[in-house]
């Protein structure tokens, strides 16, 4: 199902609230508390993330989701920061992003790409195991997984 008037672009400082609150929102939604605190890096998006990409997904001129690419080793990056307002979900819109980050990884001349997210976060895991990626380890209460792109 493809979401009508959406459209994928840069962040830009303009977002810093808007995203921020997005993304804070989901850990909460799944966490069913919050420690901001802990969320150092969204403070300043532009700064935090000026060595990667960040997406953000905008409807009607809502901020309804975001995805972030960072640099993590020779050849590797790391996709960070995937989230969709909860009423958005299941409706293309955290596909269009994953996709995005990865022709930009592929752009970027990057061979693999990882990421991690918790456990207990079902949804989560099945989407990327869905796009290809596939687990490498579970540490801490995260699974780790990893999408080459040869």
């Amino acid at each position: 199902m493809k979401v009508e008037n959406v459209a994928l672009r840069l962040f830009h400082p303009t977002d810093q609230a808007a995203a921020r609150q997005l993304i804070l929102n989901g850990l909460a939604e799944h966490w069913g508390t919050l420690d901001p605190a802990r969320n150092p890096d969204l403070h300043d998006i532009g700064a935090g993330y000026a060595a990667g990409v960040f997406l953000v997904a905008v409807q009607n001129g809502r901020l309804i989701g975001t995805g972030a690419l960072m640099p993590e080793a020779p050849g590797a990056a790391r996709i960070v920061r995937m989230s969709v307002a909860r009423e958005m979900r299941r409706q293309g819109i955290g596909r269009a992003i994953l996709e995005a980050l990865l022709d930009a990884a592929q752009a970027q001349g990057y061979r693999q790409v990882v990421l991690e997210t918790t456990a207990t976060w079902q949804e989560a895991i099945a989407f990327y195991e869905r796009h290809g990626f596939r687990r490498v380890a579970v540490r801490d209460g995260d699974v780790h997984f990893v999408l080459d792109l040869s």
